[in-house]
């Protein structure tokens, strides 16, 4: 019994150690960080597209999502207001802007995307039943994607139609749906420039 108490620590002195935590003198020394240069890359390529560090030009994306909100806003924000035959209306806000827009490079290529929902808060003046009216409500955009600019369809929805007549709704929301074509045409330059970036 003496004996293999004995052997037991002269065992757990000789035992076999997987990870070194002391350096020696003849490790390696250790590597030293350096910042990657992107006019650098050695086989006289032009740079990549996208990250220093992706070389092979593989699959990377950027999120666009705060500068693609803002710019939105920024666009239909601004639609102004429009007159018909009988009254008038104007965008004032866009309540509803959700959505993604992102950046991807694949195979050294540059592809751009967005899918969005939106919302816009107008406020008008029409002539029903000879007196003018003020009626507020919404011009929703339902989903839409890079690509689907012509396809785009506006549903009108009012805040308050009480006292508003069938044929009296009809005739407004043909009226509101005119805004479909500068809403288009500032969603044109919202490609373009998400194009761009």
């Amino acid at each position: 019994m003496e004996e293999t108490a004995a052997a037991a620590p002269a065992e757990k002195a000789s035992s076999y150690r997987y990870w070194v935590r002391e350096a020696t003198g003849d490790a390696a020394p250790l590597p030293v960080p350096r910042k990657l240069d992107p006019a650098a890359n050695g086989n006289g390529n032009p740079p990549p597209l996208g990250s220093v560090w992706n070389q092979a030009g593989t699959w990377e994306e950027k999120n666009l999502n705060s500068w693609a909100n803002s710019r939105i806003k920024d666009l239909l924000g601004s639609l102004g207001s429009l007159k018909f035959p009988t009254g008038n209306a104007s965008v004032d806000e866009v309540s509803k802007c959700s959505g993604d827009a992102f950046q991807v490079t694949v195979r050294n290529k540059k592809r751009v995307g967005y899918n969005y929902e939106l919302s816009l808060r107008f406020k008008g003046e029409w002539l029903v039943k000879e007196e003018n009216k003020k009626i507020k409500g919404h011009l929703d955009i339902p989903e839409f994607s890079f690509g689907e600019i012509d396809d785009l369809e506006v549903q009108v929805r009012f805040s308050d139609d009480k006292g508003l007549a069938s044929d009296d709704k009809a005739r407004i929301c043909k009226d509101l749906k005119s805004f479909m074509a500068p809403i288009q045409e500032k969603m044109r330059v919202f490609e373009e420039e998400l194009k761009g970036r």
